[in-house]
């Protein structure tokens, strides 16, 4: 495979030095005159100050719009701008595992550089349909709640779906230091800086760390990197998939991917189209989200964390990840204001695949949990405010006798890490609780008419 991977870099290195001037800039775009190369090649800029490296992303009459991977300080009106890649390419391989790098391969965590890597495409052919192999096998995340009510499998792509402050980043941290997959490859896509160190030390930890790559561009690097540090994980991640092992993508988030797209729209041209997002967002999409999957290499399985805006399920960016991923898991304000960590509310949630990656008697389990966890919704109220009657409904009787079971299998603390072994047994034991407290209600029931 690596030896696979430099001959596609030869395939896409700049057989000949085509240069063009620059003519204007305009706003986050350089106008390049003369220079005949294709949408997603890779130029120089030779500014007075450095060279300077940027991307073609469209054309206006006869003139080449390219995007920098920088800023455009110090550019000057007929500085020279060549050609280096017909297709961008981006460093991958083992070296990077335990490192922290930014969208061009480039550590940042002051271990020195990254060497031995190979070169691979940033944004590579599709998978075709049939080589994608059935998702049939669990994969253990570590999160009691999700394990049991939310199975994953391996090559499924699930969103996270919650509001600022409700966990989202938090519960990523706990999924990647619990799963049993064998890489974790880490977006963090336009994050606040300080956040960043504190994902790293608290959410991650040195144990996650170790077996993770984590790629990084904040929230004040230009768009184009932005964009860039989710296709580049992307490409790590499908390394080391083809390399025969099991990997773990987390993606955060992907609001922050689109809106960052959304600029990069707007300064070549396109019109704003929903709620000022371009159409180019929503084309991206799937082609940022189909790239996870499962072939007969290896697998990548994708969490994505979509930041609803004020707490909108409904909203553009939201609706449209909703009808390409997997499964969603929605994390709840109400929740986490109760204190119940990690905030998932399994009612609204969901997992396609979890039959097909589960057996019956989990299968059983999971759907009576969920029932007797919406009925005890219906009467929520009136149990709150005391005017439920006792013995008036069997079945509601036992949604609320066992409220209390349920909730602290759904539980866990940050430092817990059961295995999905462990996460099962657990779920069937409340099943088998369920039981005992029907029959228990159903013996004060007959007690009671005599």
């Amino acid at each position: 495979m690596i030896f696979t991977d430099v001959i596609s870099t030869l395939e896409r290195v700049q057989p000949m030095e085509l240069t063009g001037t620059v003519s204007q800039v305009r706003g986050l775009t350089v106008r390049v005159d003369d220079l005949p190369l294709p949408v997603g090649a890779m130029v120089e800029v030779r500014a007075g100050q450095g060279p300077l490296v940027g991307e073609i992303v469209g054309f206006d009459h006869d003139q080449t719009i390219v995007m920098l991977l920088g800023f455009t300080t110090g550019i000057r009106r007929g500085d020279a701008v060549v050609g280096r890649q017909s297709a961008a390419m981006v460093p991958v391989g083992y070296e990077l595992l335990g490192r922290v790098v930014n969208p061009l391969g480039e550590a940042i965590d002051g271990k020195g550089a990254v060497r031995e890597t190979v070169g691979r495409a940033l944004m590579p052919d599709p998978l075709k349909p049939l080589s994608r192999v059935p998702i049939d096998q669990p994969l253990g995340t570590g999160v009691r709640a999700i394990d049991t009510m939310l199975t994953v499998g391996r090559g499924q792509r699930l969103g996270i779906f919650a509001g600022p402050g409700v966990g989202k980043s938090t519960l990523l941290g706990q999924i990647v230091r619990g799963t049993d997959a064998d890489v974790s490859v880490i977006a963090l896509v336009g994050e606040r800086g300080r956040e960043v160190n504190d994902f790293l030390r608290h959410s991650l930890g040195e144990e996650g760390l170790a077996r993770s790559v984590v790629v990084v561009a904040t929230g004040d690097d230009p768009a184009l990197l932005r964009t860039r540090a989710a296709f580049y994980a992307l490409s790590v991640a499908e390394f080391f998939r083809d390399q025969g092992l099991a990997v773990v993508l987390f993606m955060d988030s992907v609001t922050r991917f689109c809106q960052a797209q959304r600029q990069i729209g707007l300064a070549a041209g396109e019109p704003p189209a929903t709620k000022g997002y371009t159409p180019s967002v929503f084309a991206m999409l799937p082609t940022l989200m189909e790239r996870c999957g499962r072939t007969t290499e290896g697998s990548i399985t994708g969490f994505y964390t979509i930041l609803v805006e004020g707490d909108d399920m409904t909203e553009p960016i939201s609706d449209a990840c909703r009808g390409i991923l997997d499964g969603h898991v929605i994390l709840s304000r109400e929740l986490a204001n109760r204190g119940h960590y990690p905030a998932i509310d399994v009612l609204d949630s969901v997992s396609r695949l979890s039959n097909e990656v589960t057996d019956k008697a989990h299968q059983a389990s999971r759907r009576e949990a969920l029932r007797l966890s919406s009925l005890y919704r219906q009467v929520e109220d009136l149990v709150n405010i005391g005017a439920y009657a006792h013995g008036a409904n069997p079945e509601n009787d036992l949604a609320i006798a066992m409220r209390p079971g349920i909730l602290e299998m759904l539980a866990q603390t940050m430092d817990e890490k059961p295995t999905f072994a462990e996460n099962r047994e657990k779920l069937l034991g409340v099943a088998m609780e369920i039981g005992r407290t029907a029959e228990k209600l159903a013996k004060q029931a007959k007690g009671r008419v005599r």
